[in-house]
């Protein structure tokens, strides 16, 4: 037998070893009830799981801005799902962000407002400290405005102490904060 016969039987020999252990680990995966393997291909590889993209089910759905919110550069407010959208019409998506909210004790009544004060940092109705108080309304002697609590919190209100803050994650604070200096139009829809 020359040294080209033991070569190749070697080679048939891995690649039927490498074949093997193919067929037995895309078993494994049948077995324990994950995807099946994809093709090979020359496209670059997906996000490994742990960078993927949430899918629907982890992440609550927001629903599409209200068509009763008007027109233009606005932050709108539904107090029925207590969701912000944050709307440039110049801007594509022209919804910048949406996220849902905490209301305060009270809310606003529905109708279009002018953001009219913000400040940094402040003590809430609360006790609490928050950051990012974007003010919008006042009505029979409550302020209604946007915040962030500085721990992070988004606490049940206390029905006993009425309070128009409406509380946002910190990060969205600042995304509210970042939209919509004095003078922004805030649109509160039933």
């Amino acid at each position: 037998m020359g040294p080209g016969v033991v070569v190749t039987g070697l080679t048939v020999g891995a690649l039927a070893l490498v074949s093997l252990l193919a067929f037995q680990a895309n078993g494994a995966v049948d077995r324990a009830g994950g995807p099946p393997k994809p093709a090979a291909s020359t496209a670059a590889p997906g996000p490994s799981a742990s960078t993927a993209a949430p899918t629907a089910s982890a992440t609550p759905t927001i629903p599409a801005v209200p068509a009763t919110s008007g027109a233009g550069l606005r932050v709108v407010y539904s107090l029925g799902t207590h969701t912000v959208w944050l709307v440039d019409p110049k801007k594509t998506p022209q919804v910048v962000a949406a996220f849902t909210v905490t209301p305060g004790s009270v809310e606003p009544s529905a109708g279009s407002y002018t953001v009219y004060s913000r400040r940094p940092t402040t003590t809430g109705t609360d006790g609490k400290q928050i950051e990012h108080v974007v003010l919008f309304a006042q009505q029979n002697g409550i302020v209604f405005g946007f915040s962030a609590a500085q721990d992070g919190a988004l606490p049940t209100p206390d029905p006993a102490v009425k309070t128009g803050g409406i509380r946002q994650s910190r990060q969205n604070g600042q995304l509210l904060w970042d939209f919509a200096p004095n003078g922004t139009k805030v649109v509160v829809v039933a």
